[in-house]
């Protein structure tokens, strides 16, 4: 397993996200491969850590004082074997090679353990659509998918939203893709009501996280009733975790964006939540203008001198980090637990350092996973993919209903497979194990392509 690593770090120097990603994995998988020695034989492990498809291109567009610009595309098709390729489009500064392949590599598990037949990918660019007019994001998304378009379909690869990509930039995206191919088609998830989207899926991956903290909390016989909760992010999977904790009796006291975040110690009601809605999702504005509204409210802008984030440093029983990678560190960790947090579930891909992750797993809390709790989001894609291709559109209540019971299931797999791999209640080393035996067991019916 050494040797990969060191094969892989040799390979893809700098990539520290994608390096960090197969790490985890391999280390919880090793039970599984001492217990299967055809995997090694097969060279499995060599395999599924290399893509199988990196595309890059250029994006040149137009602002609107006329001057060209040009950024960098990407889509990462990682692996394949038991569906089409499925995963999200980034859009923000940050995005390079190794941060899309470690969330493609993620999302290869992820997509295993909703039970559709997805396969894993990713893609994006380094554009940011912060601060840009809607004609200009319009422009770059014409732009980016008049090259991406070349390489997706819907029996091939079908991207969706991830940071930096929402309603509006699906909605251009989709449209420029229809023009090009000259077809409406469920290429892409994530789109409007009116032209194919699915509802709940917006709110898919927020209360999916949710679902699965509760079904934690259950083997525990403890519910969210009563919880208070400390929310990392302001976008779309930290909105609707906030709902629904809301609706399920929790109460939550932050929320946070890249320049800072907000501590409000009454709770983030149903008012006050519509509010981050508006100026968020509408205004595209800071969080730091919560305070102005709510005046009770406590804003502390970032501090980078700073080697922990004071938002974890809060009393509270459940944490959901739902902002980005990396975001909660060893010393978070620490504070979490000292702090009385007997509960993490990522709304977020690999929030949590391996640091962090190792505290919450010696100290027995509950964790849960990226790509175990955040699954939600990919689950009603599938779903929006299944009544596009049936040419219909099921009710909110339907796909609630689904989301829960496949929430419902993923968790069970999880907490058995950590079981019967001698680590119970592990839900990391029983979302790695389950999601690596179905899609290695596929590539070896495969074969070797």
């Amino acid at each position: 397993m050494s040797d990969i690593l060191k094969m892989l770090k040799a390979k893809d120097p700098g990539e520290k996200e994608f390096h960090q990603a197969v790490t985890e994995v391999l280390e919880t998988v090793k039970p599984l491969l001492d217990r299967n020695p055809e995997y090694r034989q097969a060279a499995i492990i060599e395999r599924i850590v290399e893509p199988e498809r990196v595309i890059m291109f250029r994006v040149p567009w137009m602002d609107d004082q006329g001057q060209v610009n040009v950024n960098r595309g990407y889509r990462v098709e990682m692996n394949s074997a038991i569906g089409p390729y499925k995963g999200g489009l980034r859009f923000h500064p940050s995005v390079s090679l190794s941060i899309l392949k470690f969330l493609a590599f993620e999302q290869v598990f992820k997509n295993a353990l909703t039970t559709l037949p997805m396969g894993g990918g990713i893609g994006g660019s380094d554009f940011d659509p912060q601060g840009k007019s809607d004609s200009e994001v319009m422009r770059f998304c014409q732009s980016f998918m008049s090259e991406l378009f070349r390489h997706i379909g819907h029996n091939t690869d079908i991207p969706a939203g991830d940071i930096g990509v929402g309603a509006r930039e699906i909605g251009y995206l989709f449209g420029m893709y229809k023009k090009l191919q000259n077809e409406f088609t469920g290429v892409l998830t994530g789109k409007g009501l009116g032209w194919g989207g699915s509802l709940i899926r917006p709110e898919a991956t927020g209360y999916g996280n949710v679902y699965f903290a509760a079904e934690m909390l259950a083997t525990r016989d403890d519910i969210l009733e009563g919880k208070t909760c400390l929310v990392s992010g302001s976008g779309n999977v930290a909105q609707y975790t906030v709902e629904k904790i809301i609706e399920l009796g929790g109460k939550v006291v932050t929320l946070s964006d890249s320049s800072g975040y907000i501590y409000d110690e009454e709770g983030i009601d149903r008012g006050k939540l519509d509010f981050v809605m508006r100026l968020k999702n509408l205004r595209r504005g800071r969080i730091k203008e919560y305070v102005e509204k709510y005046s009770e409210s406590v804003y502390t802008e970032v501090d980078t001198s700073l080697d922990y984030n004071p938002l974890w440093n809060h009393k509270a029983e459940c944490a959901f980090p739902s902002a980005t990678q990396n975001e909660l560190n060893e010393k978070d960790a620490q504070n979490l637990i000292n702090n009385g947090v007997k509960l993490v579930s990522e709304g977020a891909n690999m929030p949590s350092t391996p640091e962090a992750v190792n505290i919450f797993l010696n100290d027995k809390t509950l964790y849960a996973p990226g790509k175990a709790a955040n699954a939600g989001g990919v689950f009603v894609s599938g779903l929006e993919m299944t009544q596009n291709s049936m040419r219909l559109s099921w009710t909110k209540e339907e796909v609630d209903n689904r989301l829960k019971i496949i929430i419902k299931s993923s968790h069970k797999n999880c907490l058995d497979t950590s079981a019967e791999y001698g680590a119970p209640g592990n839900y990391l080393a029983g979302a790695n194990i389950a999601g690596f035996v179905k899609v290695v067991n596929a590539m070896l019916d495969q074969g070797l392509v």
